[in-house]
């Protein structure tokens, strides 16, 4: 269980830092296109080029991960990329954190012992295709659900005249590419224990290519919800998405089962809850240190707004040239929480 537990902080490290150097890389290429002049400048770009291969890196590792381990422990673990993404950023980008960073940063890191401490290594259950499509088809009737509600609110909207977002459109887009990003890693467990069920091993590419699939279309929703709404809203939402999809669909639709012991079922499910309210603090905390004492907030002023010119130059210097860059909700908190992406 430590090594699948560690295999997914290695992958979720590698994903999350990548992403940050590809997108420093990016600050001075061209937009990427199939040209072999720019292809060749993203080639040559050290932080670019070392970011796309740690990216590459964590999702092999993360695959390797949920080969070992039940989908519903390395899921929430998998959350706690946001923390490692934080403290890279402090360290590497010198980025101020403020006091709800850090504490994020310790919840999340006790909930992970937490989940490592009350997992224990189950037996794969027996499962049918036919479990693959009746999940899909439960998420299907989902997004079916969350999209009549979302065109509802759009029509209140238009009728009234509202040209803000209202916050349910903002919920309803982070739930969306949640779920996806949280069941691209169920249907990539459901091919290793396909295999090991004695069916054919073309199920593993298989899967994983739905896998895919599930996160580009995820990545499509967290756009569409960032564009508009407050990165705050929508990233804590698919944040949480992504750890409950995970936890219920790798219960249900993989035969997952909490731990035996009463111990070990206070230790996992305490991990579940500590690692989701570390990484809504993470989301969070800028707005949540408002609200600290005007003293306190006074004390350190000249280093938050130390930190916060770095941050808006680069959010003015930096563009999102690499529309193949899949980034998860959970580590949008520093690469979108500018002015410019919020709305009060």
């Amino acid at each position: 269980m430590w090594e699948s537990i560690c295999l997914t902080l290695a992958a979720t490290a590698g994903n999350n830092i990548g992403k940050v150097l590809q997108k420093k890389g990016t600050i001075i290429l061209p937009p990427l296109s199939l040209k072999l002049k720019v292809i060749r400048a993203y080639a040559v770009n050290k932080p670019w080029a070392l970011g796309f291969l740690m990216d590459i890196f964590g999702a092999l590792l993360m695959l390797r991960a949920l080969s070992l381990a039940p989908v519903s422990v390395v899921q929430p673990v998998s959350g706690c990329g946001l923390a490692i993404l934080s403290v890279f950023s402090h360290f590497y980008l010198k980025e101020v954190m403020n006091v709800f960073d850090w504490i994020g940063i310790t919840v999340a890191g006790i909930g992970t012992i937490g989940v490592g401490a009350g997992g224990e290594e189950q037996e794969a259950s027996l499962i049918s295709v036919f479990q693959l499509l009746w999940l899909a088809f439960v998420v299907a009737i989902l997004f079916v659900l969350l999209n009549a509600w979302l065109h509802i609110y759009k029509r209140q909207r238009r009728e009234q005249e509202l040209g803000e977002y209202e916050v349910v459109e903002e919920i309803i887009y982070g739930l969306e590419s949640g779920v996806l990003f949280g069941m691209a890693s169920v249907v990539s467990k459901m091919g290793f224990v396909f295999v090991e069920q004695g069916f054919s091993a073309m199920f593993i590419p298989m899967c994983i290519s739905i896998s895919i699939c599930c996160s580009g279309t995820g990545f499509f929703y967290q756009t569409r919800g960032l564009k508009h709404g407050r990165a705050i809203v929508v990233s804590t939402c698919a944040a949480v998405a992504s750890i409950v999809t995970g936890v219920v669909a790798g219960m249900f639709a993989l035969g997952e089962k909490l731990p035996t012991s009463p111990s070990g079922r206070l230790l996992l499910l305490m991990g579940w809850l500590c690692i989701m309210l570390g990484v809504v603090l993470l989301v969070t905390s800028s707005r949540l240190i408002r609200h600290l004492p005007r003293s306190f907030r006074r004390s350190r002023q000249t280093s938050l707004e130390r930190g916060f010119s770095v941050r808006r130059t680069a959010s003015h210097t930096a563009k999102d040239t690499n529309p193949s860059a899949v980034i998860q909700a959970a580590t949008l908190h520093h690469l979108l929480s500018t002015p410019s992406k919020e709305k009060d």
